[in-house]
């Protein structure tokens, strides 16, 4: 099946998407209340994912939070932590280049943004018809963080009927063994796992 999905995605790269999720300053530098300790690390292999899919061919769809001012769409769970730690990913917050993503991993000309509410990509976005439009059946995931934002939409993909790809070093969590124990559980779910390197050899190859 994972080399079924993977020779499908170079031969018809016009049907993959791949979804950068989260690379966001807020979440990536130290001074945020919500950085992840891995995400920094994660920025030269998602660099090197991104450039390989766009050589390819495949679509690339930039998934994003931005809070409001007034903190009425953050979620429940972080909310306290946002507010007394200067309300990044907010533009009217402490952090004001929080909502930017790496010079590496900005979106070119073409490349859709899509801001989501809630950890999932799929979660009150149009992402599914944007890809369905497109004709899009596998989906490579790249961004953070692994147990929430990369694997709820890795579910909801799979649920879609998507082929899922992960890039493990694309992606990153608070610990290895929080991201160890994440990528486990999606690819026993079905969801192919590879590394960036063996990413960007197969788009080559």
């Amino acid at each position: 099946m994972q080399a079924a999905v993977l020779g499908d995605l170079k031969g018809r790269p016009e049907r993959g998407a791949l979804l950068m999720i989260d690379m966001q300053m807020g979440f990536i530098d130290p001074a945020s209340p919500l950085c992840i300790a891995g995400a920094a690390g994660s920025i030269g292999a998602c660099a090197a994912v991104l450039a390989a899919a766009r050589a390819a061919g495949i679509g690339v769809f930039h998934v994003r939070r931005e809070y409001a001012a007034d903190g009425s769409d953050v979620e429940p769970v972080r909310h306290d932590l946002w507010r007394a730690g200067g309300r990044p990913l907010c533009r009217a917050g402490d952090f004001p280049n929080s909502l930017d993503a790496p010079a590496s991993l900005e979106p070119t000309l073409g490349e859709t943004i899509v801001v989501k509410p809630r950890f999932s990509a799929f979660f009150g976005t149009g992402l599914h018809e944007m890809l369905q439009q497109r004709d899009v059946d596998t989906l490579v995931l790249t961004g953070t963080t692994t147990p929430n934002c990369i694997r709820t939409t890795c579910y909801d993909a799979l649920s879609y009927n998507y082929n899922v790809i992960v890039i493990e070093d694309a992606t990153s969590s608070r610990s290895a063994e929080v991201q160890q124990a994440n990528i486990a559980d999606m690819a026993f779910i079905g969801a192919t796992v590879m590394s960036s390197r063996e990413f960007v050899h197969l788009m080559r190859g």
